[in-house]
């Protein structure tokens, strides 16, 4: 195991930064120890680095297994810009000619490579078998490693064969990585890369700033969503059908009815799909209606609402979708409309799949029909969904917390209902189990003979519905278990032997029908919001028409974060401006004015009293080495000169560049972009900031990597902000 200073050392040296995020340190730790390790972590945790210092640190090369090209290109990309060896990694795909790979093979020979990138289909021939025998492995890495089941939202059949060659080239430690993985699809990923005994690190799936709300799907269904849309003019939303059709139709119908919305699905002309995407993004429209085409790589941090007009296909896939809500931290509204009906209709839409797959499709429906259906806690429901266990009995940001049902004793029920499952040899799913306990007699049961066992009807009294409530909560209290094996055979835990042996309350929700008229007035959750709701929306409105004036993404303005922070601590002078989040001397004296007049004016006429007890935040001076730097680039001095004189990397250099365009100072370096760069090429990136939400580096790589390095985007994401923003 590495010291921990030697291992913060080797983090600074190699990637710049001071300190891991999450759980990135204990990974790395597992994997220097050459254990196998299982890596659960959400979207921007930082997976990537979990297996790239290692390779560095460790001696040999390590195979890093990804399943898309693009993808590889901008991790070999960004890896050798943090080296001065551009062997450091190299990546093995099917756009390479046979000059290339021979040049790739040299490099992992001569123990250049650090970090060599293969597809899962270019790790199957036989050449490369053979060619991979002969190298010293540190490690094998598995990106994106829910490819591998078939319960994941990205089943690939080649990911499967990945273990077998694994063992042909020769064993060493294995690293699977993932964004989104329930229990079940963990075990299989697990099991058929034979690491069923991996040191297992997971994430919270937990976003407390989402609210989550069913509503039941009926005949007023557009008029309810418009009613809800105008109830909260202005904000952004995306609103999720499962037909091209209903996308098309929906996004007319709201249009009709004074609300800026756009439609996407993978059906359209790209042009178009571009162009209203970015109409999104450049909040000159306020919704977008799509099928769940949109969304991929899309980071629009004050997405106010996720609609999903027809019930998604598995509660993996309305996790991520709803992910889009509220990324700012702020608020995030989830509203799914739900039928039977849909079920059904999806049901439907699998016939003519393999059986296999039918099974599957049938069970992950289960999943959502149960979480539409119960009436408890729906983040509870959810993170139970992800294997994460949920302590609280009230969110308090939910419509299940906000407007609970009333409960009822269910002690016997439960009792009578593990009874039932034991005497069924704990062989059955859910349904099943149910037909039992009501005494329905169909063809399986009569297959089994189970017709003649004494619990048989013993649950008659109730109907199969209160049937479900209870097995659902006894999941949910830890009684019952699903068989990890043979999904959705019910289980007794040993929690649940010891309640048969000595019982104790167990409460279910009594509820009415689901299907009756539901309350159509929005129901509003939690989440991070201002103190002055009317002043922050006339914030906004004064960044949008500044924005419109300049030709800027409302972002380069002000970001959401100061706009909150302008309405709960308004500022009225031009020092109060600088210190509110995000707003440095430049941004504040560029564009402060208008809004300092509107908080005052708004102050005045509302008679607010202001917090007294404001804390002014200083600004730290400059450092020496800044105000070198800024210096330099005044006497046009080539950024690689520079840094070579202030002995420190290149890309260290860009992120103390990078802190000064974020202060707020203005610099100029078309000097250097103009030597290194064609002028299209700096245009290009320049345009995709202009219409870009935010100026997040990862986004504008997904976006941009296939073109240009990440070093160039960092120095014309420079420019961009230096000219647009200070």
């Amino acid at each position: 195991m590495a010291n921990k200073n030697d291992l913060i050392s080797e983090l600074k040296k190699h990637f710049g930064f001071d300190k891991f995020k999450g759980n990135q340190e204990a990974v790395i730790q597992n994997l220097l120890s050459e254990n196998d390790t299982f890596v659960l972590m959400p979207t921007g945790g930082g997976k990537s680095l979990c297996y790239q210092l290692p390779a560095i640190m460790m001696e040999g090369t390590a195979i890093i297994i990804s399943p898309l090209i693009a993808l590889m290109k901008n991790q070999v990309d960004a890896m050798r810009n943090f080296s001065e060896e551009d062997g450091v990694a190299h990546f093995l795909n099917s756009s390479l000619n046979k000059s290339a790979i021979d040049r790739v093979k040299e490099d992992v020979i001569s123990q250049k490579t650090k970090l060599l990138y293969v597809a899962p289909e270019s790790l199957t021939k036989e050449d490369n078998i053979e060619f991979l025998r002969q190298v010293n492995i540190s490690f094998y890495a598995i990106d994106e490693a829910h490819c591998i089941s078939e319960w994941g939202h990205d089943f690939r059949p080649e990911y499967r064969r990945i273990k077998p060659i694994i063992n042909e080239i020769g064993k060493r430690p294995i690293i699977a990585l993932t964004a989104t993985a329930t229990p079940k699809v963990q075990h299989d990923i697990q099991k058929n890369l034979g690491m069923l005994d991996a040191s297992v690190f997971k994430s919270s799936f937990n976003r407390e700033n989402l609210y989550y709300e069913v509503r039941s799907k009926n005949e007023n269904i557009e008029r309810e969503i418009i009613k809800y849309i105008k109830s909260d003019p202005g904000k952004s939303g995306i609103i999720y059908c499962l037909s091209r059709k209903k996308v098309e139709e929906l996004a007319e119908v709201l249009r009709a009815n004074g609300i800026h919305a756009l439609a996407y699905h993978a059906g359209m002309d790209s042009n178009v799909r571009s162009a209203n995407q970015d109409a999104f993004l450049m909040e000159k429209v306020q919704v977008i209606v799509a099928t769940i085409a949109f969304g991929m790589g899309i980071d629009k941090p004050d997405v106010r609402f996720v609609i999903h007009y027809d019930v998604p296909k598995s509660l993996e896939g309305y996790y991520q979708e709803t992910g889009r809500a509220g990324r700012d931290g702020g608020e995030g509204q989830c509203i799914a409309f739900y039928s039977p009906k849909d079920l059904q209709k999806l049901e439907k839409f699998m016939q003519g799949k393999p059986v296999a797959e039918q099974e599957i499709g049938k069970q992950l429906l289960a999943e959502t029909a149960a979480y539409c259906d119960s009436s408890v806690c729906r983040r509870k429901s959810i993170l139970h969904y992800f294997g994460e266990d949920y302590k609280e009995d009230n969110c308090g940001n939910c419509d299940n917390c906000m407007h609970p049902k009333k409960q009822v004793e269910a002690q016997d029920l439960l009792i009578t209902a593990i009874e039932a499952i034991q005497a069924l040899k704990e062989k059955f799913k859910t349904e099943y189990v149910i037909n039992v306990l009501i005494g329905k007699e169909t063809s399986e049961i009569d297959s089994y003979s189970h017709q003649d066992l004494e619990v048989f009807g013993s649950g008659s009294d109730e109907d199969d519905k209160t049937w479900t409530d209870v097995i659902r909560q006894a999941l949910l209290d830890g009684y019952l278990d699903k068989d990890i094996e043979n999904y959705g055979i019910l289980k007794v835990t040993d929690a649940g032997k010891k309640f048969l042996k000595k019982p104790v309350s167990f409460k279910i929700v009594k509820e009415d029908d689901f299907e009756e008229e539901v309350d159509e007035a929005p129901i509003k959750g939690g989440g991070a919001c201002a103190v002055d709701p009317a002043l922050y929306g006339m914030l906004k409105d004064l960044r949008k028409k500044i924005a419109k004036k300049l030709d800027l993404p409302p972002y380069v303005i002000f970001q959401d974060p100061s706009l909150e922070a302008m309405s709960t601590i308004y500022p009225i002078t031009m020092e109060e401006l600088q210190n509110i989040p995000g707003v440095g001397a430049g941004k504040a004296k560029r564009y402060g004015e208008e809004f300092l007049v509107l908080i005052k004016k708004h102050v005045q006429e509302n008679e607010i009293d202001r917090p007294e007890d404001l804390r002014v935040r200083t600004v730290a001076n400059k450092s020496k080495m800044k105000v070198a730097i800024i210096q330099s680039i005044d006497r046009k001095i080539a950024l690689d000169e520079i840094a070579i004189s202030k002995g420190i990397e290149f890309s260290e250099l860009l992120s103390e560049v990078e802190a000064i365009v974020f202060s707020g100072t203005k610099i100029n370096i078309d000097y250097f972009l103009n030597e290194i760069m064609d002028e299209d090429h700096i245009e290009e990136i320049v345009e995709y900031f202009r219409e870009a939400e935010t100026d997040n580096l990862a986004d504008a790589i997904d976006e941009l990597g296939m073109a240009f390095t990440e070093e160039e985007i960092r120095l014309v994401r420079i420019k961009f902000l230096s000219e647009m923003g200070n």
